[in-house]
């Protein structure tokens, strides 16, 4: 089973891709969609879901695994997040992925087994559960190949798949 796990936003979406297969994971491409800060939001938004469209057509994933917002203390950057999440779905719709959404509380259980642990212990645990030699980089890719783990780990979309 093939899951790109994705860490969404605006500024940054990072991706992680794995092949799950028999309790095995490998990693197949990692790293981050960026656009520029100077560049209008729409066009932001529209780069944002040309990359995942591209990282669809070319993975082909079972599944598109994301990590649900989380509302800080800054609404108005909560909502822009929220509309790239929004490119990122409806980019996966449209090519009948399926889709789940996890919390960050879901994802550092099913990464560490502890809903408190800390992004440095949820990047140990991701290197260390994916045999990668180093944490990936940027951060958002170490987040969104944790995102990956979490749906393999999922009884729920593992039923489903």
């Amino acid at each position: 089973m093939i899951i790109l796990g994705l860490d969404p936003g605006y500024a940054i979406v990072g991706y992680g891709v794995i092949n799950y297969e028999a309790s095995n994971f490998k990693v197949l491409d990692y790293d981050a969609i960026t656009t520029e800060k100077d560049e209008e939001f729409v066009n932001r938004l529209e780069a944002v879901y040309d990359g995942v469209t591209y990282l669809i057509e070319k993975h082909r994933p079972d599944a598109v695994s994301v990590e649900s917002l989380f509302w800080g203390t800054n609404s108005k950057t909560a909502i822009l997040v929220a509309q790239a999440r929004g490119v990122i779905l409806l980019a996966a719709k449209k090519h009948s992925i399926p889709v789940y959404e996890y919390t960050p509380l879901q994802v550092k259980s099913a990464v560490t087994g502890y809903g408190k642990a800390t992004k440095e212990q949820i990047m140990e645990m991701t290197r260390l559960i994916l045999n990668l030699r180093e944490i990936p980089k940027p951060d958002d890719a170490a987040d969104a190949l944790a995102v990956a783990v979490c749906c393999a780990h999922s009884a729920a979309s593992l039923r489903k798949l």
